[in-house]
């Protein structure tokens, strides 16, 4: 009778707890004290996320039906209307054809969006929502083959970064389809005018890529997620890292099994920055940049010490696509400062334990003192987008896929995901 006692007891107990456990819609689960609203879907291939001056939200969309077909319409921009409530009042609006290179943000009270080949800026009259002005073209001239990705960033001194990735996974050479170990073009020609990132004026219109431009940083194969810091006074980048390693040392393993070890790479971008693209990766396993097996590597040979390490090396295959840092002052103090990184989970065959990604991790960092721009252990923040188990983390199953974040004034955080173009609001309370 007393071991049947302490068994209702303890489901008495449990049942007081499930609905505080369940209360997270959407089965996501963050740390305590924090909490998050379903704000609405603006549908399908939403990218990035910005947050206009009044409050709304604008949202960059991808969609590969106009990336292939140049005849195909496109989806341009998403601006959606908050109410007081912090949910999407009326209908989800777009306008422009600007779309394709995720980057979007503003500066200025004007907003800016990344296509493929240029950026743009919008000018807003008062009240509006959508701009009624044509938009001004303040770069073109980006390379349009290979990945259409262009992260965009604004230090709030009249600079505007761009990101340009690389057109290949390694930049191989393709010359002998049947070499079942491909070497890699060296010196390798992406890195002449793309596989970087590059310093604009965010203030001046009609510049030309790459030459009205200054590149601070190379070795970038994929690159969505770009963000200044303004307590670390610098600019941050996580780079998608490379595929298919140990299927270039060994062909019969897998192009993507096992290559977990390949970081996903965060550094700090400071002028001449090498992120090692092509020619090295970062193993998670050694904590060490070696050389890449195209280039000479047998997967323990360390490449030379001009390449930057990263601030965090995350596991491979997560694909980081934004980064939002936290300036806000409603989240604990331990949050100011800190970085929201923002996976979208890994590709490839079906896992029983499933892929990397498909959370936010919380990066935090030292604003002062002696370790000033230090970066701590990289934490979970918001688990559960895939589903209630580890198997979800498919990209075929998974029921939502985080892509983008950005800092509210009143200190919350907005999370976007890309299958429904569901945004959640993430608040902090005692």
């Amino acid at each position: 009778m007393r071991h049947v006692a302490r068994i209702a007891s303890f489901l008495l107990a449990s049942a007081v707890f499930l609905p505080a456990l369940a209360a997270e819609p959407d089965g996501l689960i963050l740390p305590p004290g924090f909490h998050a609203s379903v704000v609405g879907d603006v549908g399908p291939r939403a990218r990035h996320i910005a947050i206009g001056p009044n409050g709304d939200l604008y949202v960059s969309t991808i969609d590969f039906k106009s990336l292939m077909d140049p005849k195909a319409p496109h989806i341009g921009i998403l601006v959606a209307h908050l109410d007081r409530d912090h949910k999407i009042a009326g209908e989800v609006q777009h306008f422009s054809s600007a779309d394709n290179g995720t980057g979007i943000g503003f500066h200025d009270g004007m907003l800016y969006a990344a296509a493929p080949a240029a950026i743009y800026r919008f000018k807003f009259s008062k009240g509006e929502a959508i701009p009624a002005a044509a938009p001004e073209i303040v770069v073109d001239g980006m390379p349009t083959t290979g990945s259409p990705n262009r992260g965009l960033a604004f230090d709030g001194k009249g600079d505007l970064f761009v990101s340009v990735p690389g057109a290949s996974n390694n930049c191989e050479d393709k010359s002998d389809p049947s070499n079942p170990h491909p070497r890699g073009l060296n010196p390798c020609p992406e890195l002449k005018t793309r596989a970087g990132i590059w310093r604009f004026s965010a203030d001046k219109t009609d510049q030309h890529f790459p030459t009205d431009g200054e590149q601070i940083a190379t070795g970038v194969r994929d690159m969505q997620a770009l963000s200044w810091s303004r307590d670390l006074h610098g600019l941050y980048a996580a780079m998608q890292g490379r595929n298919g390693a140990a299927h270039a040392l060994d062909p019969s393993v897998p192009g993507t099994s096992g290559d977990n070890y390949i970081a996903e790479e965060m550094h700090r971008i400071d002028k001449g920055t090498d992120l090692g693209w092509p020619y090295t990766y970062y193993d998670v396993d050694q904590k060490k940049r070696v050389l890449a097996p195209e280039y000479g590597g047998d997967g323990k040979k360390a490449a030379d010490g001009h390449y930057s390490d990263p601030v965090v090396a995350f596991p491979g295959h997560a694909s980081p696509l934004d980064i939002a840092f936290y300036d806000g002052r409603q989240f604990p103090r331990a949050y100011r400062g800190g970085a929201f990184v923002v996976f979208h989970g890994g590709l490839g065959p079906d896992l029983a334990e499933g892929h990397n990604g498909y959370d936010v991790k919380f990066v935090p960092f030292h604003v002062s003192g002696a370790k000033a721009g230090k970066a701590g252990a990289p934490q979970d923040f918001i688990e559960g987008f895939a589903g209630p188990d580890a198997s979800y983390k498919n990209a075929d199953k998974a029921m939502y896929r985080p892509v983008g974040a950005a800092v509210a004034k009143d200190g919350s955080l907005y999370v976007m995901d890309g299958n429904k173009g569901r945004i959640w609001r993430i608040t902090y309370s005692r």
